[in-house]
């Protein structure tokens, strides 16, 4: 990956502007690193490494040397082969600086489950489940998917190609599990969201997602929802229950519900309202990583985003020194603002991770305004 390569068909300027970020990375490893996380030590004191010229640098891209602030630094390599093809510094994405973090709740069990791996050189995992009776679904996917995930790469390079066999399978995988092994009919009706990304070279990601488990980017501070939720007043979705013979119906809370039973309209597992139009083929969506306007990667279950916005998630993130503080302070303040349900979030720091912090985005939160009070 570090090895030399071929540089012909590369522009003076793009070929400067990638060295000068590899020797900026380069010079600032020689420096004592500052460990984030609950031993937290005092940033060392070094003088500016960039380049400080007078003049307004606002529209310049972050470079590499400020990955975050001193305050809030994550020390990450780069992909030397990547950045060269694209003319930007591309971070390798260390798996121990992605945050989790599943609180139970109000809840007598605990049914989130939550997943990351490396399947491939530069090829990274991230899934999130939210179970429904029962934790056999959410325990069974969480652990499976990733298998036939690496399976399908091994026949397609397609990423949404790879995802969507990846879900039909484990969805009749599942079912074989529940029939011949278990053999439990209490268990016929577990269930469970799964909201899958796969982030390859650095800045590849694709998305596939079953139930209403969301994906959120962070984008220049804004938030950029990169998943549907599959709730049955959506049309599209509706209108598929009901032409498999369903129906829609309210409960007493005035949720929507599918056969009078379920959330959702798309999940792994719900065996017995699969003939009614609830399907295990997700949705997908590829998304280019622009990592100098990128700062993180979220993945959330409905215990969170019932009681926080989109926005208001990326926003308290922001306030964070690093990403496991951060995972927990948002599944935390889902539980002060009232969620009844399993709290679990994944954040996957990105490569502009730490430059959004400010009052601005502090004003938007419901948390700061009762702090006032």
């Amino acid at each position: 990956m570090f090895n030399s390569v071929s540089l012909s068909g590369l522009s003076r300027v793009c070929m400067r502007n990638v060295l000068k970020e590899v020797k900026l990375n380069l010079r600032y490893s020689s420096l004592p690193r500052t460990h984030l996380g609950k031993g937290k030590t005092v940033p060392p004191t070094c003088t500016c490494i960039r380049n400080c010229s007078s003049g307004d640098h606002s529209n310049r891209p972050p470079e590499w040397d400020t990955y975050g602030t001193w305050e809030n630094r994550i020390e990450e390599p780069i992909l030397l082969q990547q950045s060269i093809k694209h003319g930007i510094p591309i971070p390798k994405i260390s798996l121990s600086n992605v945050g989790q973090e599943s609180l139970i709740g109000r809840r007598l069990t605990n049914e989130d489950r939550i997943r990351v791996g490396e399947l491939a050189p530069n090829l990274l995992y991230f899934g999130i489940y939210d179970g429904h009776g029962g934790a056999v679904a959410a325990d069974f996917a969480s652990y499976s998917l990733e298998h036939h995930v690496a399976y399908w790469l091994t026949k397609e390079h397609d990423l949404q190609v790879v995802l969507r066999q990846s879900f039909v399978d484990l969805e009749n995988q599942f079912a074989r599990y529940l029939h011949m092994e278990l053999q439990d009919p209490a268990l016929e009706n577990s269930g469970t969201t799964a909201t899958v990304c796969l982030l390859r070279n650095g800045n590849e990601l694709v998305v596939a997602n079953v139930g209403d488990s969301r994906a959120i980017l962070c984008r220049k501070g804004r938030a950029v929802r990169l998943s549907r939720d599959h709730q049955p007043e959506v049309d599209s979705e509706r209108e598929r229950i009901e032409a498999s013979k369903g129906f829609i119906s309210w409960n007493s809370k005035g949720h929507p519900l599918v056969n009078g039973a379920l959330a959702m309209t798309r999940s792994i597992g719900d065996g017995p309202l699969k003939r009614y139009g609830v399907t295990a083929q997700p949705e997908t969506k590829s998304v280019e990583i622009k990592h100098s306007k990128d700062s993180m990667l979220v993945l959330v279950t409905d215990g969170i985003i019932s009681v926080m916005t989109d926005q208001e998630i990326c926003d308290s993130i922001n306030q964070c020194h690093d990403p496991p503080s951060a995972a927990y302070f948002v599944a935390d303040q889902a539980l002060q603002f009232g969620s009844e349900d399993n709290a679990s979030i994944l954040v996957v720091p990105l490569a502009r991770w730490g430059y959004e912090t400010g009052k601005s985005s502090m004003y938007t939160m419901r948390w700061f305004e009762w702090s006032k009070q």
